[in-house]
């Protein structure tokens, strides 16, 4: 079944964070992507720019609202998606507990819904 990282933590510039930080953070990154690959469960992976690069968009009232930045205002940002085929929950939740933003943010698992049946979603499995 697929599951969906979705990887929150933070938001904070790189000055704030330091190099030092940063360049821990991209091997910690590294060595997680490696271990999924390895382990045959990464389906995809993308690390997104900061949430000040954000488009909302919206239709209120037949009206097409377009919004600069995200559409939460929050000091945590959505930084990235790691999709994986596992198993079941519990090894979507091991898997979890070793991506690295566990130790600075939160890793919400959410399952995929793949495809549509007489128009409902399903979710795979």
């Amino acid at each position: 079944m697929r599951y969906t990282l979705l990887l929150h933590y933070p938001e904070e510039s790189a000055e704030t964070i330091g190099a030092d930080a940063i360049a821990q953070g991209m091997e910690a990154f590294a060595s997680y992507a490696a271990t999924l690959q390895a382990a045959r469960v990464l389906v995809a992976a993308e690390v997104l720019q900061p949430s000040v690069s954000s488009t909302t968009v919206r239709v209120r009232d037949g009206v097409l609202r377009v919004q600069d930045g995200p559409f939460a205002d929050t000091k945590d940002q959505l930084g990235g998606t790691i999709v994986i085929d596992v198993p079941d929950l519990d090894a979507a939740i091991e898997w979890a507990r070793q991506a690295p933003p566990v130790q600075w943010g939160a890793v919400e698992i959410r399952p995929g819904a793949t495809h549509t049946v007489e128009g409902v979603w399903v979710a795979n499995g």
